[in-house]
């Protein structure tokens, strides 16, 4: 059964109103910003302006790196270990999330308007829990198709720039709907989730986004040669260096995907530099917690992979923003290790609502009144069943931290469901049918 908490104590804003959430997402964004460092080419000056209105976690990791784990465990508060929610093609309705109460029917149900628009769980159509209102998907929901003379990438890794304009593109859409929201009137605190798409693929973005990139000055990754050398045989499945990789480089051309991203980076920024720019001007600026979190991160061919899928650092690493009138201080970054299952319970202190039983994962709001205190909860990422990656401030390398290592290791979950009717990831079954076809094609021959 459902459970509303009243007499709950609250956060106000000065004039004694209850504050309202803006709950910025954004799919596949990496460390590849500006306030990040992950690309000394990536220009976002909006989303880096975003983080300095506040406190800026350098090492925040996903709960898991694949969108519908990710944005489950995220809303839903339980990690995929608990939820058996491994991959996107699992349906969270046949698990226990059915059950419990995710962040948006948690604020709805304590007197917020909850309102959406574009990708908060996975996909514009998955309106889980309750929202009071919830954006139309537009007439430009999916991607454009590339512009003239260009086609759409190698392979898997699909990238061009786009002869429309910024007005028809749906994350523009998104965010114009989230413009209407932040100037209405309301009559209850709000929470307003907009989801940004880009930079996921395709990175078909107008093509002005790419001439900020000219081909010829961009630069690949830093990628060690050999550097799959010292990695199991379960981390090169992971990566599959014959895949993507291998069509990358056949191909010659690396640095059109690289410019690729950089350029849907880029339209991103723009994205965000309008939301930010119609709140400055809304009648709730001075009343409003912004939180911004990427629902993980993406390779471009570190560790010879691409895409996520993997519990490396550039697949697990994303942003993750705050600005919480009374209690961040601008320009403030945290290099304390956390995890966004912190988001829930972070977000139930700040507004003064009480954090469901079920929720895992420790509020912030510690690190977000100081920094650099004291945090003994290290960031915990799974991928697939029985596979996790544990992260804190130390050195795994360094024989001194051996005892570390193993204090580590007892933070790995105990419980690890399996997943309904589905033991399988997507990904497996697709790698199984190649695998089949290979043959069958190799005994035709």
């Amino acid at each position: 059964g459902l459970v509303v908490f009243s007499n709950v104590k609250t956060v106000t804003a000065a004039e004694g109103k209850k504050l309202n959430v803006l709950f910025i997402a954004v799919d596949d964004l990496n460390d590849w910003i500006g306030c990040l460092g992950g690309h000394p080419q990536a220009k976002t000056p909006n989303i880096d302006a975003l983080a300095a209105r506040g406190v800026n976690f350098a090492k925040a990791y996903c709960a898991s790196p694949v969108c519908n784990p990710s944005r489950t465990a995220l809303m839903c508060g339980l990690r995929s270990s608990t939820s058996g929610v491994y991959n996107n093609g699992i349906n969270r309705r046949n698990t226990v999330c059915k059950e419990l109460v995710p962040l948006n029917s948690h604020f709805q149900m304590n007197g917020y308007f909850v309102a959406g628009a574009g990708k908060i769980y996975h996909g514009d159509e998955d309106q889980f829990g309750i929202w009071d209102a919830y954006a139309k998907k537009g007439k430009h929901a999916g991607d454009l198709p590339p512009g003239k003379g260009e086609n759409n990438g190698v392979g898997g890794i699909h990238f061009a720039p786009i002869d429309e304009a910024d007005e028809e593109t749906h994350d523009y859409a998104t965010v114009t709907y989230c413009i209407e929201q932040l100037n209405k009137q309301h009559d209850k605190p709000f929470f307003l989730a907009c989801g940004l798409h880009k930079p996921h693929m395709a990175w078909n973005v107008p093509r002005k986004y790419y001439d900020m990139f000219p081909l010829d000055t961009i630069q690949l990754p830093m990628v060690l040669e050999g550097d799959l050398d010292d990695v199991p045989a379960s981390g090169i499945k992971m990566a599959k260096p014959g895949d993507d990789h291998a069509s990358i480089l056949k191909s010659g051309r690396w640095k059109d995907a690289v410019r690729g991203y950089l350029a849907a980076g880029a339209y991103c920024d723009a994205m965000v530099g309008r939301l930010m720019a119609a709140f400055d001007k809304s009648p709730n600026r001075d009343n409003t917690i912004i939180v911004f979190w990427g629902d993980h991160g993406w390779h471009l061919g570190e560790k010879q992979h691409w895409r996520k899928f993997a519990l490396w650092e550039e697949a697990t690493r994303a942003p993750l923003f705050y600005c919480v009138p009374g209690v961040t201080k601008p320009n403030s970054v945290c290099q304390r290790t956390v995890d966004f299952m912190s988001i829930y319970p972070t977000l139930c202190e700040l507004c003064g609502l009480e954090r469901p039983k079920h929720v895992e994962g420790e509020s912030v709001v510690t690190l977000l009144k100081d920094p650099t205190a004291a945090w003994e909860h290290p960031a915990l990422t799974t991928h697939e069943f029985q596979n996790h990656a544990v992260r804190s401030e130390n050195l795994a390398s360094d024989p001194k931290f051996a005892s570390v290592k193993a204090e580590l290791a007892k933070r790995m979950p105990v419980v690890n469901v399996a997943t309904p009717n589905d033991k399988r990831s997507s990904e497996e079954k697709k790698e199984k049918k190649k695998q089949k076809q290979a043959n069958a094609e190799k005994k035709a021959a």
